[in-house]
């Protein structure tokens, strides 16, 4: 199983992303920090990544060859994370195979109604146990 977790700006996200996955998933799963910039793929590699890339094209090209995709919603927003996702990473991330398993952060200016205001350790843990979940059905649909 491969899961990217996508991040931009310093990598905050991601970063609690990817050490809460590696604590919580079987040293198997590999985990592809995929960041919008430098500093968010140097992040989630410290924070226990397998690998890394950064920028539009590692984008591009990861994000059809993944299990899943988590990250924030803004990883499907045209011009989130202060412009540095772009309208062709949003385009290529909401186009991908990949289930994607997204955290409701409300920083683009998009509120999703029927989710309840959570405390960002509180959704972290909640997509930790849904990702948990997933893995153990192995990736079936049906979760």
């Amino acid at each position: 199983m491969r899961i990217a977790v996508i991040d931009g700006q310093g990598g905050g996200i991601g970063k609690h992303i990817t050490v809460r996955l590696r604590q919580e998933l079987p040293p198997e799963v590999e985990i592809l920090a995929l960041g919008t910039n430098a500093a968010a793929t140097v992040a989630m590699l410290k924070a226990g990544a397998n690998e890394g890339a950064t920028g539009e094209r590692a984008i591009l090209y990861n994000v059809p060859r993944v299990d899943v995709i988590t990250g924030s919603l803004a990883v499907i927003l045209a011009d989130a994370m202060l412009g540095e996702l772009t309208p062709t990473m949003a385009a290529a991330v909401a186009a991908s195979p990949a289930r994607k398993i997204l955290l409701p952060v409300n920083r683009s200016g998009v509120e999703i109604i029927g989710v309840t205001t959570e405390p960002l350790p509180h959704l972290i843990e909640a997509l930790v146990q849904r990702l948990k979940v997933f893995c153990q059905k192995g990736g079936s649909e049906d979760v």
